[in-house]
């Protein structure tokens, strides 16, 4: 008499040859025994990774402005809070020290601005008003040269008829008006915000640092405040640099202006020293056309003047001033300092540039502070070649070394 099967073992009687059976329907959502159970989840997290992807990429879109003034204003703050320290460390509160340094800021940029601008406005009026003569000068020379029979007068009217090319543009300057006093709100606006922002950063330093550390172990709260103080070191050290070279740059133009008789001598030296140092890359170029086109107006000759003296100190200054000045403050190569600004201008516009430097500056000292540094093998390749008489010299040396018989 056979057993009935067990639980676990088929019977015989219900086992079907394979050929002759239905393949069974399995819903949906069920899992088939083949599938691993990590593969479900590992579904979900992927298609959960790629709406918070698609979710944060929709949030910074909406929120760049916002960062990069967030950005801005920590630089700024970097850059301000070592004098406000200094203030603090006299015993002076530390809201009112922020205060004090923002209204100098502030008064500095006023007067700057005035000083410029009043130039400028004059420049272009005095411009507007000699400009039949400029005219009339520049018609003479081109019939002299070219033996041309121009008119001035016809010349003048054909430019200013309406329809013409001066009216056409005046019309399109009136018709951008509009968008330019929104324009100049904004920028008033975006500056606005960041000396709010970076006024509490710097007031409430101490503050922010305080809660940021509560939240770590004390070995990160060392790294973390040692990564903080050297952000403000490098970054205050640029500005302070900067600041020097901007000082003997105004006061070297302003001299060498005054004595060619350039109109408006201390405001384009203040200009030359501000733009030059504070406007990366470009900054050079900027600061020197506006002195150049000044002096031009006047008399070419002088332009040609201002134009040799403006290019001569700028060699004096990339290659005794600026290396003395900035050795102890920021440390760059001019490669990766060129690199770093068109990284920060490709990056974040003209915002980037400007805090393309300082920036590089900080990555690298945090590098060199963090990379571990090995003693590099002798070879030709790494070798700095001497020159001149040392060389010489050091090659004789050593003639005379080989050729001595050793005892």
């Amino acid at each position: 008499m056979e057993e009935p099967a067990g639980p676990d073992e088929p019977d015989e009687r219900d086992v079907v040859p394979r050929a002759d059976r239905t393949p069974l329907v399995r819903p949906p959502g069920m899992v088939t025994p083949d599938m691993p159970p990590w593969v479900p989840r590992a579904i979900a997290l992927f298609f959960g990774g790629v709406v918070l992807l698609l979710v944060g990429r929709y949030v910074l879109s909406h929120l760049r402005d916002l960062i990069v003034l967030l950005l801005v204003s920590l630089f700024a703050s970097f850059a301000t809070e070592p004098a406000v320290n200094a203030l603090a460390r006299r015993g002076m509160r530390r809201g009112l020290a922020t205060g004090l340094v923002f209204l100098a800021l502030f008064v500095f940029f006023v007067a700057f601005s005035v000083a410029v601008g009043k130039a400028v406005f004059e420049q272009a009026q005095d411009f507007t008003d000699q400009a039949p003569t400029y005219a009339s000068d520049i018609v003479e020379q081109l019939n002299d040269w070219f033996g041309t029979n121009l008119d001035a007068g016809e010349l003048q009217d054909e430019l200013t008829r309406e329809g013409g090319p001066v009216s056409d543009v005046a019309g399109r300057l009136a018709g951008n008006a509009v968008s330019l006093s929104f324009s100049v709100l904004g920028g008033f606006f975006k500056a606005a915000t960041v000396a709010l922002f970076t006024f509490y950063l710097v007031a409430d330093g101490p503050k922010l640092r305080r809660a940021i550390c509560s939240t770590m172990r004390p070995e990160r709260q060392r790294e973390v405040l040692a990564t903080w103080e050297l952000a403000i070191d490098k970054t205050g050290g640029y500005i302070y640099s900067r600041a020097v070279l901007a000082v003997v740059s105004a006061s070297v133009h302003w001299v060498a202006f005054t004595a060619l008789g350039v109109n408006y001598a201390a405001a384009l030296a203040l200009f030359v020293g501000v733009v030059s140092q504070f406007i990366p890359t470009v900054g050079t170029y900027i600061a020197g056309f506006l002195p150049v086109l000044v002096a031009f107006l006047q008399d070419p000759v002088k332009g040609l003047w201002v134009l040799g003296f403006v290019v001569a100190y700028q060699q004096v200054e990339n290659y005794l001033l600026a290396p003395r000045i900035s050795a102890r403050t920021m440390q760059l190569h001019p490669a990766v300092a060129f690199g770093a600004v068109i990284a920060g201008a490709g990056v974040l516009g003209g915002t980037g540039a400007l805090l393309a430097l300082p920036a590089a500056a900080m990555l690298q000292a945090i590098g060199s502070t963090y990379i571990e540094r090995h003693p590099v093998v002798d070879s030709h390749l790494t070798a700095f070649p001497a020159a001149g008489r040392r060389a010489r010299r050091r090659r004789r040396a050593q003639g005379a070394d080989d050729a001595t018989p050793a005892d």
